[in-house]
C-alpha cells in the first residue's frame, strides 16, 4: 500500500486508521468478492418485514424481489416477478400478472399464493413488523395491522391464479407501483418460515426470490451474496459474488478502501468528516442530492416531552445553521421543514426558526423556567458516529446555555439504539429518514398513529386524517395542499419531530473499476447491476 499521492492530512489519517484496524481485528480471508461493500453495522436481520434500515435493505433487497423492482438508472419502478399489469379506471384495483417459470433459488415455483401470503404475513400484528404501514395502502391493512380484523384472508390481495394477483386499494395511490419494489411487499418462502419461525433466515438452503442467494451470514465478519442462477434476469444479473462488510466507522471503511480491499463506500456517514475536502478532488468521489432528513425525534409520551411547549422550546433552542457550518461539511442544506425539496414537485411550508427569546419563554410558561425542575434523567440517544457524536455534543451544549437544562448523552450501538426509539425507550433521539419512493407520503405518513416508524408516541387524529384524504384526492394540487396542512401540524403545531438539515449523498469508489452505479435522488443501486470492470 502506498500513500504518495493521499494528501499528508489524509495520510496520517490513514495511518491512525490502521492502528484502529489492528486494534478492531481484520476481517476474516475468504475467496475474493467481485466486488466488496462497506455498508455500516451488522444488519439488524435478513427478513424484509423486520428491517427498517437502508443498509440493511440493500442486502434483502437483492435477496428477495417484488412484483417490481427499482431502475438501476431512475430508480424508478418496473416489471420484475410481474410482467405485466392492469390498472382499473378509478386506480383502485390492481391486476398483476406473474413471469412465466419463476422459481425460487431452491427451484420451486414462486406462484400468486406466495405474493399474497407475504403481504398477509407483513401486516400480521404478531409479525410485528415496523413497515406493515407501507401496505395500508391496500384494503383491510390497516384494519387487520391494528388487530379490528381478526381473519388475515380479508386482506385486499388474491390469487385469481397461480399467475394472477388481484390486489384492492382503499383508493387511487399513484406510488403503489413503487411500494411494490419495497423490501416490505418482497416475496418471501411459506414453507421455509413455518417450518424454522423466527430462524428461517439463516435456514440452508434459504430460497430466495431475488438475484442472490445468502452463501453466509458471519457476524462482525461480513454477509456473502452468491449470483441465484434460477432467478428470472440472472442472464443480465453482472456478478457473481458480492460481499458487503459491517463497518461503522469512518476511519475504518476510508482505510480498507484505500487499501482496496473495499470497492464501494455507499454513505456519507462511513466518510471522515474532515477528509470530505481532500477525498471531495478525486475521482472516486461522487456527490449528489437525494431525499433525505436529518431530525431530532421526541418521545411525547414521557413529562415533560408530552407538553408542545417544551417540545417547541428545544427546538427553537437549536441553532441549526451553527451545526451544518461546524460539523456536516458536506454541502447540506439547513431543514426548514420535513420533506426534502424536490419530492414529487411539492412545496412544503416552513417550521419555526432559531429563537431563544420565544424558547425561553414556551419553557417558562411550562413551568420549567431556567431548566428549574426539569427531570435530572433526561437522555440524548444517538447511534455510534462521529457525526453523530459531534450533533449530540452541540445539542447538549445548546440545550444548556440557552434553556438551562441538562441533558446526559446516551450512545449506543445501531441495534440497541433501534431497539431503543421502537420501545420508547428515549427522551430525545437523534434520527433521519430516507425516502423510499418520490412522494411527500414517504415523509408524512409515517408519522400516523398506526405506523410503526412513528416511534415518537405522537398520535393526532387529526393529521392521519388529513394523510388519508391526500392519498385519496386524485388532483395534485389539492392533494399537496392536504399534505402542507398535515405537515404543518407535524412541524409548526406539535412538533413530535425537529428537521435540522437534508442529507448531501456521496458513494466512494472507482468508475474505471466499478460499472453500474447511477447516482439518484432515492440513492437505489441494485446489485444485480453493478459489476465490477
Amino acid at each position: 500500500m502506498t500513500f504518495k499521492s493521499v494528501p499528508v492530512r489524509l495520510a496520517g489519517t490513514l495511518f491512525l486508521c490502521l492502528l484502529l484496524l489492528g486494534q478492531a481485528g481484520c476481517f476474516q480471508r475468504h475467496h475474493r468478492a467481485d466486488f466488496t461493500v462497506i455498508n455500516g453495522p451488522d444488519p439488524e436481520a435478513l427478513d424484509p418485514v423486520i428491517i427498517t434500515s437502508q443498509a440493511d435493505g440493500r442486502i434483502v433487497s437483492a435477496m428477495f424481489e417484488g412484483l417490481t423492482r427499482f431502475n438501476a438508472v431512475t430508480a424508478q419502478a418496473e416489471p420484475a416477478l410481474a410482467k405485466r399489469w392492469e390498472i382499473s379506471d378509478d386506480g383502485t384495483v390492481y391486476t398483476f400478472h406473474l413471469r412465466e417459470n419463476l422459481r425460487w433459488s431452491t427451484g420451486e415455483p414462486i406462484t400468486a399464493a406466495d405474493i399474497v401470503y407475504s403481504w398477509q404475513r407483513a401486516v400480521n400484528p404478531l409479525t410485528a413488523s415496523d413497515y406493515a404501514g407501507m401496505l395500508f395502502y391496500v384494503k383491510n391493512a390497516e384494519a387487520i395491522n391494528s388487530g379490528k380484523i381478526s381473519d388475515l384472508t380479508q386482506l385486499g390481495a388474491k390469487s385469481v391464479d397461480p399467475k394472477t394477483v388481484r390486489v384492492e386499494l382503499t383508493g387511487p395511490t399513484p406510488f403503489f407501483l413503487e411500494l411494490c419494489a419495497f423490501w416490505t411487499l418482497a416475496v418471501v418462502p411459506q414453507k421455509t418460515i413455518e417450518q424454522h419461525g423466527d430462524q428461517w433466515c439463516l435456514s440452508k438452503p434459504l430460497p430466495v426470490s431475488g438475484s442472490h442467494t445468502l452463501d453466509f451470514w458471519h457476524v462482525r465478519d461480513r454477509v456473502r451474496l452468491r449470483k441465484n442462477e434460477k432467478y428470472w434476469d440472472a442472464a443480465n444479473t453482472k456478478n457473481n459474488i458480492v460481499d458487503f462488510l459491517p463497518v461503522d466507522s469512518p476511519a475504518t471503511a476510508i482505510n480498507l478502501f484505500e487499501a482496496g480491499q473495499a470497492d464501494v463506500i455507499w454513505d456519507k456517514s462511513l466518510v471522515p468528516t474532515d477528509l470530505l475536502d481532500a477525498l471531495s478532488t478525486r475521482s472516486s468521489f461522487h456527490k449528489f442530492d437525494y431525499l433525505g432528513s436529518y431530525f431530532v425525534r421526541f418521545n411525547t409520551t414521557k413529562k415533560p416531552l408530552d407538553d408542545p411547549r417544551v417540545r417547541k422550546a428545544m427546538a427553537l433552542a437549536i441553532d441549526k445553521a451553527r451545526i451544518v457550518e461546524k460539523y456536516t461539511k458536506g454541502g447540506e442544506r439547513l431543514a426548514r421543514h420535513f420533506v426534502p425539496p424536490g419530492t414529487g414537485n411539492y412545496t412544503s411550508p416552513e417550521g419555526p426558526s432559531h429563537d431563544v427569546r420565544l424558547a425561553k419563554w414556551l419553557l417558562a410558561e411550562a413551568g420549567y423556567p431556567d431548566g428549574n425542575g426539569f427531570p435530572t434523567d433526561f437522555e440524548y440517544l444517538f447511534n455510534s458516529s462521529e457525526l453523530n457524536r459531534n450533533i449530540a455534543v452541540e445539542l447538549q451544549r445548546m440545550w444548556k446555555e440557552t434553556l438551562g437544562i441538562q441533558i446526559k448523552l446516551r450512545q449506543a450501538e445501531n441495534k440497541v439504539y433501534l431497539s431503543a426509539q421502537s420501545a420508547l425507550d428515549f427522551y430525545v433521539s437523534r434520527s433521519s429518514w430516507i425516502g423510499d419512493y418520490n412522494d411527500p407520503n414517504t415523509f408524512l405518513d409515517m408519522f400516523m398513529s398506526q405506523n410503526g416508524n412513528n416511534r415518537t408516541g405522537w398520535s393526532n387524529e387529526h393529521y392521519d386524517q388529513t394523510i388519508r384524504l391526500a392519498n385519496a384526492t386524485t388532483d395534485p394540487t389539492k392533494r399537496h395542499e392536504l399534505f402542507r396542512q398535515a405537515e404543518t401540524i407535524l412541524i409548526n403545531d406539535e412538533l413530535p419531530i425537529f428537521p435540522l438539515f437534508f442529507y448531501v449523498g456521496i458513494n466512494i469508489y472507482h468508475p474505471h473499476r466499478i460499472g453500474g452505479i447511477h447516482p439518484n435522488i432515492l440513492d437505489i443501486h441494485p446489485i444485480n447491476a453493478i459489476y465490477a470492470k
